[in-house]
């Protein structure tokens, strides 16, 4: 979708003729070549028949597993990294320089921070580090095989552990930090851990409420120096600092200890699942399903290497961030950790006139889940409306120009420079490749990453279960709302699903459920057989995963997500309604910040739950004299009409039918953030717990009391 223009044709025709005149002179040879790459064949049915398997043009003949010869698990790709980058920084972190509680203009304290540069360890020190640690957690009882709890923010000391872990043979089993007690407490019981790894903030604001729930518990290690004793735990429980268990290595019967190295097929990670549909389910992943991931993610990525600086602020307890840095540390790479508080200049915590992560670090690779990426979009677009006239005729008439050569495959170097260098300046203008997952992206977001930020967004798809690895789009297709063609470590099948109306028969694509096998399809839920019927191995001994996606392969075999067989409702009259479609739709509408879509079989209507933008809301309430606090106008009913209103205008442009459109919505004055426990880590939503919040105006609106 162009911004809307209101210009004179002899101006426009004059920027454009300017700018296509310097770009194509300037870079000629990369022009002609980007158009043919972003048309050619991506992926084809390796047996002709629509419901594939397709694979990559590159693996036709056989999926790729491994990135080295030799290099077969996780302790040998950090091995091998170290021999070949010994002296190269590794993992960074800022050192906090101040800390200060600022008063808001609500009267409440918010605590924002100065930070200092990165302080790096190399990636000798990095695994001498890891080294030191694994023996320290041998010495305090742990054993191969047996499994281990992590439950920490995303720093360079879980890296270390998960590192220590992997090179010992111990099981990590990962959890998201921001779950809540009974999710805490049902994964540390199920895999019966008696050590785990944890911050100092989660041990004394989560992790210790909990501790008598958890019999077989007998050794914390907090990662943070201090404090260095830790009195008024159970007995039972001894709490080690990660320094003193690193230093026990140096102990004379701790300086021969051996260890056993892992098998390729041992367990390397049990991954719990963020709980979106219920209770978290434990994901068994092998050192070789990690490692066949990782390859498959690294050869969608240009020029990989050395060189390059990724930073790290998503949780690592997410498949996508354990990934992606991974992929980082075999290649060389540096990682610089930051939080989503500290990320930006303008982020939450950082204080007014100091630097956030981005603008320090400066990388030049990223990832990161729609969430975010929406809020960019809109935080953007909303300083574009407030420009000058001529500033934002200059931004309109570079924006529209790019989108359409990014249409066609081309480059546009004078627009990049000119215009949209102060956009790219927020994530620290050396940004060349953001990778996009968790959930889908809007068209709209990425269509104003790609002309704004001026890097491809590689939007991939896959699941915890395989290793979040499926397809990632390539980096020169600029097409949206696609997910790209299968990575060269899996292969993607479609099945019928005629309840939903899907068909490998469809034409002009074929559609149907996403099954992606490889190598990258995990061993299967930690002790749950019964959900297990997901995963099936064929004739042939490959491993597949039904996904519960409904996809359709397109020509030049690139993957689209069309549907989810969960989040589709049949109404009373019988239509059916995707409730994360209708979502998709509305959230690039301004006035939307989040939106929950919820519809039952019993009823002819769709309703929703919506979290609005405040500052758009509170330009509406003025303009229809609506008064009162924040969290009054969110109750107010003539404020709830007003803002349906708006929906519904956005949903109609949007082409949704009729029936999709909600009829009634509940305003939340509140944010839905994985603290809340109303969406996951990656911001999907927990459509059980909203619907618990919401019970009350469920009733309300399809009751109509």
């Amino acid at each position: 979708m162009k911004l809307k223009e209101d210009l004179n044709p002899v101006l426009l025709l004059l920027f454009q003729v300017t700018v296509w005149l310097y770009s194509v002179l300037a870079f000629l040879p990369s022009y002609l070549f980007s158009s043919e790459r972003a048309q050619r064949l991506k992926a084809r049915s390796v047996t002709g028949h629509p419901a594939g398997p397709y694979r990559a043009m590159g693996a036709t003949k056989r999926l790729v597993s491994s990135l080295h010869p030799g290099v077969d698990t996780l302790d040998k790709v950090f091995e091998d990294a170290s021999r070949r980058f010994p002296d190269r920084d590794c993992l960074g972190t800022r050192e906090v320089v101040m800390e200060e509680d600022e008063r808001q203009s609500n009267g409440k304290f918010f605590k924002k921070v100065i930070l200092g540069q990165y302080r790096w360890l190399s990636y000798a020190e990095t695994h001498r580090a890891a080294a030191c640690f694994g023996i320290g957690l041998a010495a305090l009882g742990q054993r191969a095989h047996n499994n281990i709890a992590i439950f920490c923010e995303t720093r360079a000391e879980w890296v270390i552990a998960a590192q220590a872990c992997f090179m010992q043979n111990f099981p990590l089993v990962t959890l998201y930090s921001t779950l809540g007690g009974p999710a805490i407490t049902h994964g540390l019981n199920e895999t019966e851990v008696s050590h785990i790894i944890t911050s100092r903030e989660l041990l004394e604001t989560r992790l210790k409420f909990i501790l008598l729930e958890v019999p077989r518990l007998q050794h914390i290690i907090v990662v943070d120096d201090t404090p260095t004793e830790w009195p008024g735990y159970p007995r039972g429980i001894s709490v080690h600092n990660m320094a003193n268990v690193q230093g026990l290595r140096t102990k004379p019967e701790n300086v021969c200890q051996g260890h056993k190295q892992p098998m390729p097929s041992d367990i390397a990670v049990i991954m719990y699942t963020s709980g979106s549909t219920g209770v978290p389910k434990g994901v068994m992943i092998s050192h070789s399903n990690i490692i066949a991931g990782i390859t498959g993610m690294a050869e969608r990525i240009p020029n990989l290497g050395e060189n390059d600086t990724y930073i790290g602020y998503l949780p690592l307890a997410h498949v996508l961030e354990l990934s992606a840095e991974l992929v980082c540390v075999a290649h060389g790479c540096r990682i610089g950790y930051s939080s989503p508080q500290t990320l930006a200049d303008q982020s939450t915590k950082i204080k007014k006139g100091s630097k956030g992560d981005t603008s320090v670090l400066q990388p030049t690779l990223m990832a990161a889940v729609p969430e975010i990426m929406d809020r960019i979009y809109k935080n953007v677009m909303t300083k574009v409306e407030e420009m000058s006239s001529a500033q934002r005729t200059l931004f309109t008439l570079a924006y529209n120009y790019k989108l359409e050569q990014l249409s066609q495959g081309r480059s546009t170097p004078l627009c990049d420079n000119l215009v949209f260098k102060k956009v790219r300046s927020l994530l620290g203008g050396k940004t060349r490749v953001l990778l996009s997952g968790g959930a889908p992206l809007s068209a709209a977001t990425q269509r104003f990453i790609n002309v704004c930020f001026c890097c491809p967004v590689g939007q991939g798809y896959g699941l915890t279960e395989t290793c979040g690895a499926g397809t990632i789009s390539e980096m020169w297709d600029y097409s949206t709302g696609r997910v790209g063609g299968p990575l060269i470590c899996s292969e993607i099948k479609l099945k019928d699903w005629v309840e939903g109306g899907y068909h490998i028969t469809d034409t002009p694509t074929p559609r149907g459920e996403i099954l992606i096998g490889g190598p990258n399809v995990t061993m299967g839920y930690y002790k749950n057989e019964a959900k297990n019927q997901d995963f099936f191995v064929d004739e042939n001994g490959q491993r597949w995963f039904c996904t519960g996606d409904i996809g359709e392969v397109h020509p030049d075999g690139c993957l689209k997500i069309i549907d989810r067989k969960k989040d589709l409702v049949k109404l009373q009259a019988g239509e059916y309604v995707s409730l994360g479609k209708v979502e998709a739709m509305l959230k690039n509408c301004p006035l939307i910040d989040n939106i929950c879509a919820y519809a039952n079989s019993d009823e002819m209507y769709v309703i929703g739950f919506v979290v609005p933008n405040q500052k758009h809301l509170l330009l509406l309430a003025e303009q229809y004299l609506i008064r009162g606090s924040w969290e009054e106008l969110c109750d107010n009913a003539a404020m709830e009409e007003v803002v349906l209103q708006v929906i519904t205008e956005a949903a109609l442009s949007a082409q949704l039918e009729r029936f999709e459109i909600p009829r009634k919505i509940r305003l939340s004055p509140d944010p839905w953030t994985p603290e809340s426990g109303l969406v996951t880590e990656a911001f999907k939503l927990k459509r059980q717990q909203l619907k618990s919040k919401y019970q009350d105006d469920i009733e309300r609106m399809y009751g109509g009391k």
